[in-house]
């Protein structure tokens, strides 16, 4: 059982957290502002603590720096609805251990604290969370396209073979990744995960390869990166075309020579680390308009994995339905419903844009709001039209008081529309608006655009 403090002015997301990580069996301590949180740990210290960004009397990064000279050992996880690059540097450079948006979703906060309470050695609790995980992540299916995936994912994944593991976004490919590290041999080490896409430009080789104290500014302490983390077990680095290319270089050297060296260090250290790698994007593609290095594809792309989108295999569609229904009324408390023949029928007619992850939420959603004892056709129909949220651009924008208010209006409504259609994925709404990612998460922060539920 680990220790964990959790840190929000708002008591709805303290609630949230306390009954995930108290359903799995651990300690929950709450405090609703900095200076409580550093009351708090007086007392026994935490091993993990969950911090909100932007509080009341002291914000999170203030906060974290007190909090890390009271408790140094503690992992802090920061957690923001308003994430900008200039903030996760920062949280990074003041020793937070990950840096977390909400939405919070379940499944990632329990790999974050799974990863955290592995660094820190609490081998006790990373066995149970890994037992918890594994259940969330099982990869449902009898279609052909997954026998196929299935069949691979157990050849391979006996061997150190690297995998690349393509995709639309929403088809699993962090499901396979994990399937593949829990048929493996180095099933009881790490199973580390860097979301590349998520991480600025300027902090990935730190987060990579880890930083020596004083190597810039900011930087108070030594830091492991996640291939010392992964090692003898795994590195998934998922969307890895999203890497910049000088990142890019070290990873190859890294594979080459399987050793690392600290941002800012001289020395090198052996790391035994299967990687496994994911991507939306086609490599051939990336690598043609030189966004993705070719040495680096061939090295990453021992073995291929397709994973195709739920479209090409609606026949999977009632068994997953059955699936996710299931899990959440055993593991999240949801009431028992069943789906009727005509309501998975309808499932099955539909597009699914965003593939299995939209599937899981819609069900989701029908377990929470369709009333009775059954989901019906009628509640499919009624609960997944198109979104109630969908802007007449008309009426919105000539309510507009001033030239300034509409232009203001038309950019906001502008990049919501082509972040929705990117999945949230920052750097490849960037890469498609033209536009230097920094500047597109200073525009989101200022109008205020975080992902959606």
């Amino acid at each position: 059982m680990a220790r964990l403090l959790i840190v929000d002015d708002e008591e709805s997301i303290r609630e949230v957290l306390r009954q995930l990580f108290e359903y799995e069996g651990h300690e929950v301590r709450e405090a609703a502002s900095g200076p409580a949180a550093l009351a708090e740990v007086d007392g026994e210290p935490p091993d993990v603590i969950f911090l909100d960004v932007k509080m009341r009397e002291m914000d999170g990064l203030e906060a974290l720096l007190r909090l890390k000279e009271k408790v140094p050992d503690a992992q802090v996880v920061m957690i923001s609805g308003h994430g900008t690059i200039d903030t996760a540097i920062e949280a990074t450079r003041r020793g937070a251990y990950d840096f977390l948006e909400k939405p919070l979703d379940s499944d990632r906060l329990l790999v974050t604290l799974r990863n955290a309470l592995k660094a820190k050695g609490l081998t006790q609790s990373v066995a149970r969370l890994r037992s918890e995980v594994g259940a969330r992540h099982e990869i449902v299916g009898e279609s052909e396209q997954i026998r196929k995936v299935l069949e691979r994912v157990e050849r391979v994944a006996p061997t150190d073979a690297r995998v690349l593991i393509t995709g639309e976004n929403g088809t699993g490919k962090e499901l396979v990744a994990r399937a593949i590290h829990r048929l493996s041999g180095r099933a009881d080490e790490a199973f580390v995960e860097v979301n590349c896409a998520a991480i600025p430009s300027e902090l990935i080789e730190s987060e990579l390869f880890g930083h020596v104290k004083g190597s810039f500014t900011g930087a108070i302490e030594d830091r492991t990166g996640k291939f010392e983390q992964a090692d003898g077990g795994t590195l998934f680095l998922d969307e890895v075309g999203d890497m910049s290319l000088p990142a890019q270089a070290k990873v190859l050297r890294a594979l080459q020579e399987g050793t690392v060296t600290r941002v800012g260090g001289k020395q090198s250290r052996h790391v035994d680390v299967r990687v496994i790698s994911a991507t939306n994007k086609d490599p051939g593609e990336e690598i043609e308009a030189g966004r993705l290095r070719e040495d680096l594809f061939y090295r990453l792309n021992v073995v291929p994995i397709h994973l195709p989108p739920l479209r090409e295999r609606r026949d999977d569609i009632p068994m997953l339905v059955r699936h996710f229904a299931s899990l959440m009324v055993s593991k999240d408390g949801f009431d028992v419903r069943e789906f009727t023949p005509e309501a998975l029928e309808r499932f099955k007619e539909m597009e699914w844009p965003g593939n299995v992850r939209e599937l899981r939420n819609t069900v989701e959603r029908l377990l929470i709001l369709s009333s009775g004892p059954k989901v019906t056709v009628e509640d499919v129909e009624d609960l997944t039209s198109p979104r109630t949220d969908a802007i007449d651009l008309g009426a919105e924008l000539f309510e507009s008081e001033s030239f300034a208010e509409f232009k203001e209006q038309v950019e906001r409504m502008f990049l919501l529309r082509k972040l929705r259609e990117q999945d949230w994925n920052v750097s490849e709404t960037a890469r498609v608006l033209d536009m230097p990612r920094s500047n597109l998460y200073k525009k989101m922060d200022k109008h205020g655009l975080v992902r959606e539920e």
